[in-house]
């Protein structure tokens, strides 16, 4: 099996993985000179080029010298940590890319976590050296400690280090050296990367760790061959991690990675990492093998979903105007779809007619569910998440506690420790960071982050960088702070008028423009006070007959404040939904009328 290599590329967020196999494919001829590719080729969903992260694991391929190497792009952020695991149970060694400037980041911690538990021995490569705040020897000396923090062994913390330029295509064993291509780092790949570790004369096994779905192929299920040749049109079954047979068929659709593309072969060696479709129900860890295998092969345990939301059929009074997709049985079976897809996230019953619980990992995961949900044409309803609790031996309450590092100018420095101090966060770290910025690093509630994105871009005026991570559960830490602002109420349906809007902007904030469709119920901007305002948006100018400059001044208005569907979700409270539809975002209230509302409040109040 030497003439196969399988590697991930793993790292923090935005540290260039990417971009680096990007150079990879091309400096290892598998794009034609004259072939016109995107940039980031990897990042082919939509949602991946706009945001510029990695949300889906992708695998590719590239030969040098006659190596066979399967590369596997993997996502960086901790939200889609479900896809990490399963894919480093694919490879037998990771290229570990650190920013030369920011050093390793709280993802850099999460995903080597994961590649030292399962035993691989990772090549660091210092990537972005040609940064002017570049300080390679300190980042080598932060990723040493972190392998030892990590509980790394002595194989493990002799790791080989490259210096990289991902974005110009060069890589060099030392500072010193001539900066031409990347071939230090395929020859390091070549002689590090041990071959897989399976067996070549044992019955066909695979682990299915990838599940994508296909227009003409249908279900396609991505893994590494742990035993044995599978040749095409063999009988084979799929068993789950308890051994328990979940379906049986024949091996007619299989396939391997050439670059960017799946191509069909007709066998799967040993080692090499292939593409099956055609079988209708086995899932991810499932193994696929000859019907003589009767134990399957082991699979990574996931780490648990921390929060959750609740997800529903919109029914307010624009329901069913902007989408095609508006009934529960359709968002029922979407989620199922994605829960079987994406590990990480889970589907249950929710106490609500017509709304489902979903279970994620984080605010940027349920997200990117929402957002391509409504791009495919779906009208949903959605409700205020909630942080995941669990109870200890004793019957303890158990919240989850987040990592939070912090990067920030010294002069924000008092504001944002006493903001997290509020929020129940402890400050752990404190220290000179790179670019004259400091380092803060927090242990806090996962409560305590939800919403407070947006709050600390405005306090850091733009310029700091928050990065979070699951640490562990801890007991409850009692109540935070909620949102300190009440809400603008429409109480009227139609379009909103510019003269009512301008009435109405000295209360607060408008997420409104005029002749946007408004109805009964809505909330189309912040209170300035802490209590709920209703307001009549359609309310127009008096007409006179008496003509004066000041009356017939045109109506000058402050631009709406624009959410993402993040913001939205931060913003709401327990008695608030955002609806969803694949043209507008809508806050509103669960209850749309008035005398609804105030019934709630009172059983509310009479309940507790």
């Amino acid at each position: 099996m030497n003439h196969i290599k399988n590697i991930a590329i793993i790292a923090h967020v935005d540290h260039g993985k990417t971009t680096m196999i990007d150079q990879m494919l091309r400096q290892s001829g598998t794009f034609r000179d004259n072939q016109q590719v995107d940039e980031r080729i990897m990042d082919s969903n939509d949602l991946e080029k706009e945001r510029g992260i990695t949300i889906l694991a992708k695998c590719t391929s590239i030969k040098i010298d006659d190596i066979k190497l399967n590369i596997i792009d993997t996502p960086g952020h901790a939200d889609f940590g479900g896809e990490v695991e399963r894919v480093l149970s694919m490879v037998d060694s990771c290229l570990l890319l650190v920013d030369s400037a920011e050093g390793p980041m709280p993802q850099t911690k999460f995903v080597l976590s994961k590649a030292l538990k399962i035993g691989l021995n990772p090549i660091v490569v210092i990537n972005k050296i040609d940064r002017g705040d570049a300080r390679p020897e300190e980042v080598i000396d932060e990723v040493f400690d972190l392998f030892v923090s990590l509980d790394a062994n002595e194989k493990q913390l002799d790791f080989p280090i490259l210096y990289a330029s991902g974005r110009n295509g060069w890589c060099v064993k030392e500072l010193e050296d001539e900066r031409t291509d990347l071939r230090p780092l395929f020859d390091c790949i070549i002689e590090h990367v041990p071959a897989p570790n399976v067996h070549e004369t044992k019955p066909f096994a695979m682990l299915a760790t990838l599940l994508q779905s296909d227009p003409y192929l249908g279900r396609i299920l991505t893994g590494k061959v742990y035993s044995g040749i599978g040749k095409m049109n063999t009988p084979i079954k799929a068993m789950n991690l308890n051994g328990k047979q979940v379906e049986i068929g024949r091996l007619t659709k299989l396939f391997g990675f050439e670059g960017i593309e799946r191509v069909p072969v007709e066998e799967a060696q040993a080692g090499d990492i292939v593409a099956i479709a055609g079988l209708a129900k086995a899932s991810v860890s499932d193994t696929i093998c000859s019907p003589e295998i009767i134990e399957p092969i082991k699979s990574t345990p996931i780490d648990p979903p921390t929060m959750s939301i609740s997800i529903g059929v919109n029914n307010s009074p624009l329901a069913g105007t902007e989408g095609d997709k508006v009934t529960s049985r359709m968002i029922l079976d979407r989620l199922q779809k994605e829960a079987e897809t994406n590990v990480a996230i889970t589907v249950s019953e929710s106490g609500q007619k017509d709304f489902y619980e979903v279970s994620g990992r984080g605010e940027l995961q349920l997200g990117v569910l929402i957002e391509n949900m409504r791009r495919e044409g779906f009208e949903l309803s959605v409700s205020k998440p909630k942080v995941l609790f669990k109870s200890d031996e004793n019957g303890k309450r158990l919240e989850p506690i987040e990592e939070a590092v912090i990067d920030v100018d010294e002069e924000f420095c008092g504001c944002i420790v006493e903001k997290l101090s509020q929020r129940k966060g402890e400050m752990i770290e404190m220290r000179p960071s790179s670019g004259g910025k400091t380092r803060l690093v927090f242990h806090i509630p996962t409560r305590g982050l939800i919403g407070y994105q947006r709050e600390f871009m405005t306090d850091t005026k733009g310029t700091g960088v928050l990065n979070r991570l699951f640490h562990s559960y801890a007991p409850h830490k009692g109540d935070i702070g909620g949102r300190i602002n009440g809400s603008l109420i429409s109480m009227a349906t139609g379009e909103a008028l510019a003269y009512a809007l301008w009435n109405i902007e000295e209360r607060g904030v408008l997420f409104i423009a005029p002749q946007t469709k408004v109805y009964d119920g809505m909330i189309i901007g912040i209170n300035s006070r802490n209590e709920d305002l209703e307001v009549n948006p359609l309310k127009g100018k008096q007409l006179t007959n008496v003509r004066s400059v000041l009356k017939d001044e045109g109506i000058k208005l402050s631009p709406p404040k624009k959410m993402t569907i993040e913001d939205a979700i931060a913003y709401l409270e327990e008695d608030e939904l955002l609806e969803v539809t694949p043209e507008s975002i809508r806050l509103r209230k669960r209850h749309l009328n008035a005398n609804d509302r105030k019934k709630a409040s009172r059983d509310k109040k009479n309940a507790l």
